[in-house]
């Protein structure tokens, strides 16, 4: 199994802070999306990262299937609606505390 993180680029700076009721029910979707990766313990971490300049979000991902993981990324509501982009990164070694 390998560890893989998302970065979620929201449009505009403010995001999370100031979404409209359309964006607030894409971003909805968006994590009802990626529930079942949470429920199955896949998903190490999910949310938004706030920051000086501004905000994004963070996903930190055990699959087995790279492709299959970037295809299911890709038909992510946040992308398909064009709301926000999603890049992944796949981490070559790292450090878990254990659980």
């Amino acid at each position: 199994m390998s560890t893989f993180v998302f970065r979620l680029e929201a449009p505009r700076p403010n995001f999370a802070l100031d979404m409209t009721d359309e964006e607030r029910q894409v971003m909805a979707r968006h994590a009802a999306y990626w529930q079942p990766f949470i429920d199955s313990g896949q998903m190490v971490v999910f949310g938004p990262v706030l920051e000086q300049t501004g905000s994004w979000g963070l996903g930190v991902i055990e699959a087995e299937d790279e492709d299959e993981l970037r295809q299911f990324a890709a038909a992510d509501p946040v992308v398909t609606t064009g709301t926000g982009n999603i890049e992944i990164g796949k981490m070559l070694a790292g450090f878990v505390r254990p659980a």
